[in-house]
């Protein structure tokens, strides 16, 4: 006979792992998911791009003053030659001083000065002389726009915060409305219908890169509504006193607007903040009120390979600290809060972390617009098409990196320092592409707008080495050119590659019917 206690157990047949998730919420959290995400989608969608963007923004800067000599450091003598320069230059009271010591990724002291509300920039040597004055003005107007959407600055982050939570949300009832994502992490359905591929590609590029997406969602929403959460805190703790509320996190320094006797000792507070942070180095330095007695010095320190962006030291105008219960090492609440700028934008780990962030940014985009696409086609597939919008969306996706490009090229071309020259190119494009889509077919539309992107980035870089005569003091114009031209040629090649596949196909079948 059989000796069963030799088999192994008897399993049911089709018994689930996980539990069974009913098929009415999933179907309402679906619903749910695609109402979100269709009313937010193209906000969501242009703030996910330009913040791709926005994370070589330092390098932008870069490319576009490449003739600034880089800079490794430099001493605190010389920042005080910079700071004295910078106020003497300006021709009414300075309220403020901001400057930006050499770092790895931005190897050049910048200064920039606040005067009756207009703000001048300057680049300076080691020895802290100043240059002459200019701005980059093409990566202001990508910045801003990521981070205010050039909108009053308030009103701006709050909106961008609003996408961030609304991404957030889509993220995670996504994943509720598709039980099986994680099971199903690695299953495309390749040689199939176009939409069920684009469905695959849409959940596993969720999927894949989810901790990034809410990372990125959720240090967004905190960013952006930073204003309303503290108007929130101050309302709960001190009867809506905001004042109170900032100076849980930075000291109150009592103001004095008598005339100061001379400008402010910033080398010696800065060398007092190495003294209490000897292997931290300052990455930003504020001065406030330098024509004032009130005068005060902030100078931020980072530590190496942290992501925390650093603590903050306040100086009065002669160089002594001002709260002296404030540590060099803050405490995790000041730790969280300065990691959030950093783990948003990728300003951490050098330039490896950065290619990760844009790679991944750009995926998360592709998810935004895949997202839309997909329900539109749903749509098509059910008998009750939507045309029109499908042509808008497809305008309005590729619109962009057309728009950015052209901005861009407008600034060079022109030579213009306007601020409002790039936005305003970026509008005329955007809107121009939005109106125009409505009358072409949206496949047609996307092949149009590809290759015209990638013509106008190869202009890009024409225009630059021109404008430079091909003379960079800053090799990272070459690496930034490099990338330009990948990025055109990888679009060129989107469009062209199934035409040249159709052709080599044709004229293989008549070769066929030939012989």
């Amino acid at each position: 006979m059989k000796d069963n206690r030799l088999d192994p157990a008897p399993k049911k047949a089709g018994k689930p792992i996980w539990p069974k998730v009913p098929a009415g919420f999933v179907r309402s959290v679906l619903a749910g998911h695609s109402a979100l995400g269709l009313a937010f989608a193209a906000l969501i969608y242009l703030v996910c791009f330009s913040g791709s963007v926005a994370v070589f923004a330092r390098e932008f800067q870069r490319w576009e003053q490449p003739n600034a000599t880089p800079i490794a450091a430099v001493t605190p003598a010389a920042l005080q030659t910079a700071m004295e320069q910078a106020i003497a230059r300006s021709s009414t009271t300075v309220e403020h001083v901001r400057i930006l010591p050499p770092t790895p990724d931005l190897p050049r002291l910048t200064v920039s000065t606040d005067a009756d509300g207009v703000e001048h920039t300057c680049a300076a040597d080691a020895a802290g002389r100043l240059g002459d004055e200019g701005e980059a003005v093409w990566t202001e107007f990508m910045v801003l726009l990521h981070t205010a959407l050039h909108l009053p600055r308030a009103w701006g982050g709050f909106v961008v915060g609003l996408a961030g939570v609304a991404l957030l949300s889509s993220l995670i009832s996504g994943v509720l409305a598709h039980p099986r994502v994680f099971k199903d992490a690695f299953h495309l359905r390749w040689g199939g219908a176009k939409r069920l591929q684009e469905a695959d590609l849409h959940n596993r590029a969720g999927v894949w890169a989810l901790p990034f997406h809410v990372i990125v969602s959720l240090t967004g929403a905190l960013l952006g509504l930073s204003t309303l959460i503290v108007g929130i805190l101050a309302l709960a703790m001190f009867q809506g006193d905001t004042s109170k509320a900032y100076a849980l996190f930075v000291p109150v320094i009592p103001d004095d607007p008598r005339p100061a006797v001379a400008p402010p000792d910033l080398a010696a507070a800065v060398e007092a903040a190495q003294r209490l942070a000897p292997d931290a180095r300052p990455t930003f330095i504020s001065i406030e009120h330098p024509a004032e007695q009130g005068q005060t010095v902030m100078v931020n320190l980072a530590r190496p390979n942290r992501v925390a962006a650093g603590s903050s030291l306040y100086f009065d105008g002669q160089g002594r600290l001002l709260d002296i219960s404030r540590t060099t090492e803050p405490n995790l609440g000041q730790k969280i809060l300065a990691s959030l700028g950093p783990l948003h934008f990728g300003w951490f780990g050098g330039i490896v972390v950065k290619l990760a962030y844009g790679l991944l940014g750009l995926a998360l985009t592709a998810v935004t617009a895949s997202g839309v696409a997909i329900w539109l086609a749903r749509r098509r597939d059910k008998g009750r098409p939507a045309p029109r919008w499908e042509r808008i969306w497809i305008g309005a996706v590729w619109s962009q990196p057309l728009a950015f490009a052209a901005s861009a090229l407008i600034v060079l071309a022109l030579s213009s320092t306007a601020a409002s020259t790039p936005l305003l190119v970026w509008g005329l494009v955007t809107g121009t592409t939005l109106g125009l889509s409505v009358w072409v077919e949206p496949a047609r539309l996307s092949r149009i707008l590809r290759l015209v992107s990638a013509v106008a980035l190869g202009l890009v870089v024409l225009t630059h080495l021109l404008r430079q005569g091909a003379h960079y003091e800053d090799s990272a114009a070459w690496a930034m050119n490099g990338a330009l031209i990948a990025i055109a040629a990888l679009l060129a090649w989107t469009v062209l590659r199934p035409a040249i596949r159709r052709t080599s196909q044709a004229a293989t079948a008549e070769q066929t019917r030939a012989t």
